[in-house]
């Protein structure tokens, strides 16, 4: 994906007037959309394409099975017209190399999971984000999600891949993290869902979002 706002717009609506007319109004303030199992369940596979008129796609399956369903649900969503996908690390490094081996059949793109926003995300994964990150490294993948709402552990997964692998990082707005801070802290991307999509102008959501980056890429504190 090409770095222009730095921000992904998370599209957990499940109607697909909507997705379409909030992607059309969110365009041009975005990098990516990240669509998960809410509207793709609701709505069906094609929706990824039909979003990808507007803007590069990350499937947000979180993927987590053993490599032979890893690579049938990765091969799926590459077919669709996804740019990326989001895997679980935890499955292992098997699981993990199915899914980077068909997303480089594609010339596509895989994130992975080191630790999730929310306050659960702390319980188990955190003792295993080191070790999933230098894996995600070893492995090939592009990039791995880290939490905005905890900034500090983003700041501690860039210190193990360095400048090597991607991060993006959700959590920012409704969760309560906030996007100055996560970039200070290293990421390459953040994500942000209900502040956009909830919101009563989601283009000029999106675009204060942007801003608001932009300053902290232009001079922050």
């Amino acid at each position: 994906m090409e770095k222009k706002t730095r921000l992904i717009l998370a599209l957990d609506v499940t109607n697909r007037e909507d997705a379409l007319r909030i992607a059309e109004e969110v365009w041009e303030f975005v990098d990516a959309i990240k669509v998960g199992y809410p509207l793709v369940l609701a709505t069906g596979l094609g929706i990824v394409r039909e979003l990808a008129e507007f803007a590069p796609i990350i499937a947000d399956f979180k993927v987590a099975d053993i490599p032979n369903t890893d690579r049938l649900i990765c091969d799926q969503v590459f077919e669709a017209g996804a740019e990326a996908v989001i895997v679980q690390g935890f499955t292992g490094k098997d699981s993990l190399e199915a899914c980077i081996e068909v997303a480089s059949e594609y010339k596509k793109d895989v994130f992975v999971v080191s630790e999730m926003s929310h306050p659960g995300g702390t319980q188990f994964l955190r003792a295993a984000a080191e070790p999933i990150a230098k894996m995600a490294l070893e492995a090939g993948a592009f990039g791995l999600v880290a939490p905005a709402t905890r900034p500090e552990r983003v700041r501690e997964i860039r210190k193990v891949i360095g400048y090597k692998l991607t991060i993006i990082s959700p959590g920012v707005g409704a969760q309560g993290g906030k996007a100055s801070d996560v970039i200070a802290a290293g990421a390459d991307w953040v994500i942000v869902g209900r502040s956009i999509y909830k919101a009563e102008n989601p283009g000029e959501a999106a675009k204060q979002i942007a801003a608001e980056i932009e300053a902290e890429l232009h001079g922050g504190n």
